[in-house]
Formats: structure tokens, sequence, C-alpha cells
């Protein structure tokens, strides 16, 4: 028995592992129970000193100490704040307004919707939960069809995972070893389109299955002009007025912000500029509402205002936060430091932040922190037994055989997060696996922004997946579960069944895999994203030294790298003067410190 224990020790582990989560135990308990269990097992048959679990005090330490995690609390408080003060019903009515007269509108309201809470609460049950009570009712009352409505609400809430500042995305980084603020800027392209293959699925089921997404009835409008007009041209104006200020802005963005913040580049990210520039035109639409109502100009419609004075506000926050972040100005922890003070303050003005709802939402905010840091010390006394079992290279050799290279490899972890995220959670995942997968990855020549938005995307299926789809399980908790009559149509609308809520997450699950795909076969998308650091050649290091270069060094080099008796014979003779050795040029000295030592 010990010889086996011996020869399989990683795969026991892991079968230990499996067996403390199937009964029941919380994970982080279950992995804590199992490092430990299997660290002493170790250290009994000699594998490991007695010492093993020695640093494991310091670890924890380092952990709580850990200013990168710190950014969620402050981002979980900033979207409890946000959805405590009601915005998610204000916009959802304010947005079904604005798109309620065409086919589908109902539907892309929810989606953008979903992509602004994403943005702003990043908390998926807040989500799923507000557009489920406001936005189901209305689907049904006007004739939506059921898997329609249901899969529609279910995956724009899991829009939190993709779409910064994500706390998946923060794990993420945190796990990979990466900056938070270019997983952010990898992941925003990504979600963006994402958010665009939605809108694309319901306009082509507007076109070819008009009678599934029908139109809101004229009775159901109620934001109109004394004279009947709906209010659409003034919002229209207004939205080119703001888009064309903003491009404006785009053009001229380098130009501004660089000497700013003392970047010697000549042209800005992408990300960034595209950030800034959606932010000018939110001010500028929100200053121009201003003093349409302060000035009594009557210039726009009164569905411009209520768009204007509740869609700005909070997209004005989420930009500012991503802004100073994409800028450097700010760390992820300081941008979501300034997103809660921001939300309290929104939440202040809109008279609608009470004791009550603050206490509720640090109690929120604190559970979901002591969960995220009790399931990382767990993964850490795990990954003492793992890595002092050398399990880095039992994986390593488990996809040595695998055929197609990183191609191969990335579409068996995705299979592989896939399937896991029928059973377990997205931060359980983030734990356990990408610690254990990041090292094959790195080694194999993956970027690890490109991998981890990859797994960030994929985790999105995970909420959705039978049978343990939390997206699911939310939705059905305030679906009806009988036929009621509805108060406003006196209609008896039959009751929402449980597989027609599984039956509606295929085609998003779908749109999530080919996105996934997507996004592996151009990885430009998350890496084009991410500024570069200028490469230096070893001649343009001696000159920022403001140190000679001898111009025969590189020759020297060149020939030193190509004959392997090179460097012997760069070394002073024996019986050399001690003087020749002082006088040696400083560049050539400086060079020969840094070589690595000969090999013999």
């Amino acid at each position: 028995m010990s010889e086996f224990l011996v020869n399989n020790f990683v795969p026991v582990l892991f079968a230990g592992l499996l067996f403390f989560l199937l009964c029941g135990i919380p994970v982080a308990f279950g992995l804590a129970a199992t490092g430990l269990l299997f660290g002493f097992i170790g250290m009994e048959l000699g594998l490991f000193g007695a010492n093993l679990f020695q640093a494991l005090p310091l670890r924890i330490l380092g952990i709580m100490q850990n200013e990168t995690l710190l950014a969620i609390p402050f981002f979980t408080l900033m979207g409890i704040i946000l959805e405590r003060s009601g915005m998610a019903e204000d916009l959802l009515e304010t947005v079904g307004q604005v798109f309620g007269p065409v086919r589908g509108g109902l539907a892309i309201a929810v989606i953008l919707v979903g992509a602004l809470l994403a943005a702003t609460t990043g908390v998926v049950a807040a989500a799923v939960i507000s557009m489920g009570l406001i936005s189901l009712p209305i689907m049904l009352r006007y004739g939506y069809n059921r898997t329609v409505a249901t899969g529609t609400i279910t995956a724009s809430g899991t829009l939190a995972q993709a779409i910064p500042p994500s706390l998946v995305l923060i794990v993420m980084a945190d796990q990979l070893g990466r900056s938070v603020g270019d997983m952010y800027a990898g992941a925003l392209i990504p979600g963006l389109l994402l958010v665009g293959c939605y809108l694309l699925f319901v306009i082509l089921l507007a076109i070819f299955r008009p009678s599934w997404v029908p139109a809101l009835p004229p009775e159901a409008r109620i934001y109109r002009e004394s004279n009947g007009a709906s209010g659409h041209r003034s919002l229209v104006v207004l939205l080119a007025v703001c888009a064309a200020a903003g491009f404006a802005w785009s053009r001229v963005h380098s130009s501004i912000i660089n000497p700013l913040v003392e970047r010697p580049f000549a042209e800005a990210p992408g990300d960034e500029i595209f950030i800034l520039s959606m932010t000018v035109a939110s001010v500028l639409a929100l200053v121009l509402a201003l003093l349409n109502r302060l000035l009594g100009l009557h210039l726009l419609s009164k569905l411009a205002q209520q768009v204007t004075f509740v869609l700005i506000p909070p997209l004005v926050l989420i930009f500012l936060v991503l802004g100073t972040i994409f800028l450097g100005v700010a760390t992820p922890t300081e941008g979501g430091a300034m997103g809660a003070v921001g939300a309290l303050i929104m939440a202040t003005a809109r008279r609608r932040l009470s004791f009550a709802v603050l206490k509720q939402a640090l109690d929120s905010t604190a559970r979901l922190s002591v969960f995220v840091l009790f399931i990382l010390i767990g993964s850490t006394v795990f990954s003492f037994t793992f890595n002092a079992a050398d399990g880095h290279i039992w994986v390593e050799h488990l996809f040595d055989k695998l055929p197609g290279g990183q191609l191969g490899f990335l579409i068996f972890v995705n299979f592989l997060v896939f399937v896991l995220g029928m059973f377990i959670d997205f931060f359980e995942i983030a734990f356990i696996v990408i610690p254990i997968l990041a090292p094959v990855a790195e080694k194999m020549g993956i970027d690890l922004i490109w991998f981890g938005v990859i797994i960030a995307m994929n985790l999105q299926t995970s909420f959705l997946t039978p049978p343990f789809g939390f997206a699911l399980f939310y939705l059905r908790s305030v679906a009806p579960k009988a036929d009621y009559l509805d108060r406003i149509t006196n209609k008896l609308i039959p009751a929402v069944s449980t597989p027609q809520i599984y039956k509606g997450s295929i085609a998003f699950i779908c749109i999530q895999l080919v996105m996934v795909g997507v996004i592996i076969a151009f990885p430009g998308l998350v890496t084009g994203n991410i500024s570069q650091g200028e490469k230096l050649s070893a001649d343009e290091v001696m000159q920022q030294l403001q140190m000679p270069v001898d111009p025969e060094f590189g020759a020297e080099e060149e020939e030193a790298s190509s004959d392997p008796a090179g460097e012997a014979a760069s070394e002073p003779e024996a019986g050399a003067p001690a003087a020749a050795e002082e006088e040696e040029d400083p560049a050539r000295a400086l060079e020969r410190a840094l070589q690595p030592p000969p090999q013999r």
C-alpha cells in the first residue's frame, strides 16, 4: 500500500479532493483538509520533510495583505449599493421604453441593461433576479416566446463574468500573476463583442420569427410629448451631438493625455481612447440635460431627459473607474474604492441610501469577501502538498501527448472548464484549476492574459449549464410557478416551467462557446489591447545608462556565443598585470557581469 501511494501520490491526492467535495464539505475546507491530510501522509511516507508546512502561516498572512484582492470588496460594495438603490428597475423601464416600439425591443433592453449591470454591479445573482422580477412579467404580458424571454434574462445576467470590472478577472489576474489592468484591457473587446452577438441573435429572431419577440403596444409607452410624439427624434439628436463630441475627443486624446501622464508613446492604447471618449460623450449629455432642465429650455423630450438622468450617471461612474485604471492613474483597488464612493454619492443623490440599505450592502460584501478569502486560503494549503509532490510536473506530463500543441491544449482545457462549470462555482474553478494549468500554459508559450480571458469567457457558461446553472436557479426563484392574472391586461398568464428556463439557455450557451472559439482563433482581440513595453537592444541600454559602448563588443559577443572557448579566451591570461583589469571598459565589465556562468 505504501509503495502504491508513493508511486501514485498526485492522482490519489486528486481523488481525495474529489471525495471531500462529493461528501458535501464546503470547497474551502475540503481543499484545506485534503492538503493537510495528504501532507502528513507524505511526511510519514518520507516523501516530504517534517518542515513542509513551516512557511504556511507566512503564506496565509501574505494572502491577507494582498492589495489586488482588496479590489473585490470595493467593486462588490459599489455594485450592491447601485442595485439596492433601484438602479436596475429604472434602467429596465427606461431602456425598455426606448426600444419598445420595435420588435425584440424588450429583449434588446434586457441585454443592454444586463451589460450595464455587469459593468456596475458585477453580481450575477443581483442582475438575474432584478431582470427576472421586472422584465419577465412584461415579456410574458405582451406575448414573448418563453424560452427566448428566459434565455435572454439568464444570459444577460452572466455578462458580469467577462465585462470589466469583473470579479472573475480580478481573481484570474491574481492567480495568473498578471496585472488586473491588463486583464481588464484584454477582456474589454471580447466582452463587447459578446454583447453584440446577443443583440444580433435577437435581431435575427425579430426578422425570421417576429411573433416570438413582439413590440410594445402604443398604450404601454409612457413617455410621450403633449402632441403625442414619442420623443425619439430629440433623443437621436442628443446622441448624435454627444457621439460627435466623443469622436472629436478620440482624435485629440493622445496629444492631450500623453503629456499629462508623461507617456512617451506616440499613440494611446485603443481601449483607453474608447473609454475616455465615451466618458466625454456621457458627461456632455448629462451637462446638456441639466442645462435644459435648469434653464427651462424645453429642447429635450421627456424620453431624452429620462434616458439621460437614468442611464448617464452609472455610465459616467464606470467609465471614470475604468478610465483611471487604463490610464495608470489609479490601481484597480483605488479604482474600486473610487467606484464605491461614487455609488454611495449616487444613491444619496437619488435619496435611496438608508441605514438599512447600507447595512445590507456591507453585510453582503463581507460575506462574499470572506468566501473568496477562505477558498484562497484552502487552495494555498492544497498547493503546498501539490507542489511538494511535484504535481506540476505530473500535470505537464498529462499534456505531453496531446495532439495539436497549443491549440490542442486550449481545446482540452476549455472542455475541462466547461464540464467542471456544470457542477462547481466559478470561484472554485479559478482557485483550483487555474494554478495547476497556468504553469503548463506559460511553458507552452501561451500568453497568460489571453489564457485568462478565454477561461473567463468559458466560465460564463457555468451559470447556464445544467444541472447546477446558478443563473437558472436565480430565475427559477422569481419566475411565476403558477398561473396568475395579469393586473394590466386582466389576462390569465400561464406559469413558467423549469424546462422552459433550461431550454432558453441553450442558444446563448452556443453563442458563448462560439465566442470562446473566436478568441482562440484571433488572439489579437485580447493581446492587441495590452500596451507592450518597448524592447531595447544592448546598445540602447548602455546609452540610457550613459556608458560608453565598445563598437567591437557586438562582434565579440557573437564570436563568444558561437565558439565555446570564446569566453575562456576573453578572460585575462595568468600572470597579466592587475592594472590591465582595472582599466577595462566599464560597459564591457557590466556586460560580463550580467552574462551567465559558462557551461561545463
